[in-house]
């Protein structure tokens, strides 16, 4: 650094130049290391105080200004693994839809001209129907397993799109093996693409289950592109895709299982299957809160979205239907693991009754509907003093906040306390019931337990209950009374106001609110 003395300060003089080696600058614009905003005399010729410098160098590259988009390319994204809501940055909540530590980065989708608009390129005209058309409805295909046709809606669908999901472990692959195989018999062209498994390995599930001799053929892959070549090129009636959650987009730069990819991947195989007229059954990972992973634009694509449940240590498991285009929600078919597999239980009431012993305390018959079928399921209750501050509820196959409801109108309309009291509840069978018909048969195995005296062995109960504790009637009364009837039940107890045609075999007790039905029962109220 040059200094001036104070005689040269005052004097105005003007301070001497860094000399510069001859090409030193030239080098540094090379590497692209000199602004345009480089004094002008910097960058060469001459100037005062500056011998032998470096003829004047070109001018300094600029740097091209950014394209519309470049940033968003380069920002991240974040996306709910639960409900696919897109956030800008993270968070430990989704505001979407309220789950916790489901919100993951992800690598951004383009953001550049191109992908927001479509353009001045004009589309074609799409042909358009009324709704009075003559076309015949699309013809079914039974599979002849008449529990997986049931939940189905009568057998299955051309170009359906069916999700499957349910718990690791639980029976899935089996359950769609079997019905593969089954179609197969049928005289559909079948391929089963495992992501999961090696070939050789379903093989051996196959040969396990005396399936080895279906016409289905088998491929283990990934890449989706790969797999919708060759679903292009064989042209199958019907495509097992074992999982949804490890199918691999090239063109969408994120991990398998991602929301980005299980949404990329679905899309493919659900268009894939409209246009070409081909059934595709896509099998779907479970979140730990029992919902199907990946985003739930997933479950509006698809046709009909099924569950299969069943507890771990259970022989029986049930295939639910809650969504379906083409059939009755709710539905179910009931399954026993046997083996050899898994077996069609055609009469579920009767096996779920059949392991009930002797008349127990705390034991109620609850006639219920799931879909369109009856099935009487045993509610199993259990009341014993707390020694805790606060009592426990436990609950295994109801809603919980469904019981805690029942406890509280007992108590505040009924004058029946459960203070200090710990509270289990459990459906026998491994069944999960929803139905607000179940309140009555749940209030009256909980005063069972309570009071220690056992219901009359051939007495079903169902009715709802409101808050003030009046029964209110419910549907389909006809065929709860009539698959009891079937089952050697004599009398019921329902709501009063039902309206009752069949079941006159039986001995009806139709009762106004829940403290008459105390009284009658147990003596109190």
């Amino acid at each position: 650094m040059f200094r001036r003395s104070a005689a040269e300060r005052a004097e105005g003089g003007a301070a001497p130049r860094l000399r510069l080696p001859p090409g030193y600058l030239q080098q540094l614009e090379a590497r692209g290391l000199l602004r345009s905003s480089c004094p002008k005399d910097l960058r060469g010729g001459s100037g005062p105080g500056r011998e032998g410098a470096a003829p004047p160098s070109p001018p300094c590259r600029r740097r091209a200004p950014l394209a519309q988009g470049d940033m968003a390319k380069a920002s991240p994204q974040f996306t709910c693994t639960a409900c696919g809501a897109v956030h800008k940055k993270w968070a430990g909540r989704c505001e979407a839809c309220g789950a916790w530590n489901t919100i993951a980065e992800e690598a951004p989708l383009s953001a550049g001209p191109a992908s927001r608009t479509l353009g001045g390129t004009k589309g074609r005209r799409i042909a358009l129907s009324t709704l009075a058309t003559e076309e015949a409805p699309p013809p079914r295909t039974l599979s002849g397993m008449a529990e997986f046709d049931r939940v189905l809606g009568g057998g299955l669908v051309p170009a359906s799109a069916i999700l499957v999901g349910g718990d690791p472990g639980i029976g899935k692959s089996t359950l769609l093996l079997q019905a593969v195989a089954a179609f197969a018999r049928k005289g559909l062209k079948c391929l089963y693409i495992s992501g999961e498994e090696a070939a050789a390995q379903v093989r051996m599930r196959a040969q396990r289950l005396g399936l080895a001799d279906a016409p289905v053929d088998l491929g283990a892959e990934t890449n989706l592109r790969d797999i919708l070549t060759t679903l292009e090129a064989e042209r199958p009636d019907l495509v097992i895709i074992d999982s949804i959650q490890t199918m691999w987009a090239d063109t969408v730069e994120a991990a398998p299982g991602s929301v980005s990819q299980v949404r990329s991947a679905a899309h493919e195989l659900v268009t894939f299957a409209k246009t070409r007229g081909v059934s595709v059954i896509l099998v779907g990972h479970v979140t730990k809160e029992g919902q199907i992973a990946g985003p739930r634009v997933v479950e509006h694509m698809v046709d009909t979205v099924l569950y299969f449940e069943g507890e771990r240590g259970h022989q029986f498991r049930i295939l639910r239907a809650v969504k379906n285009r083409f059939g009755p929600a709710s539905e179910i078919g009931v399954f026993e693991m046997t083996g050899g597999g898994l077996a069609e239980v055609a009469n579920p009431s009767a096996l779920f009754l059949s392991e009930r012993g002797q008349p127990a305390p705390g034991s109620a018959v609850f006639a219920g509907i799931e879909g369109t079928r009856p099935v009487l399921t045993e509610i199993q209750a259990l009341v014993a003093p707390s020694s805790l501050a606060s009592p426990r509820r436990t609950v295994v196959g109801l809603d919980s906040g469904r019981v805690s409801t029942i406890l509280a109108v007992l108590e505040s309309r009924c004058g029946i306390p459960f203070t200090g009291l710990d509270v289990f509840l459990n459906v026998a069978g491994g069944m999960k019931v929803s139905e607000p018909a179940a309140d009555l048969a749940l209030a009256a195995a909980l005063l069972s337990a309570r009071e220690d005296v056992a219901l009359p062995p051939d007495l079903v109960i169902f009715g709802e209950i409101s808050l003030s504790a009046a029964l209110r009637p419910v549907g389909q009364v006809e065929n709860r009374l009539k698959e009891a009837e079937k089952l050697g039940f004599t009398q019921a107890i329902l709501p009063q106001g039902t309206k009752v045609e069949g079941g006159a075999g039986m001995r009806l007790r139709k009762l106004p609110d829940l403290v008459t039905f105390v009284g009658d029962m147990f003596g109190a109220g």
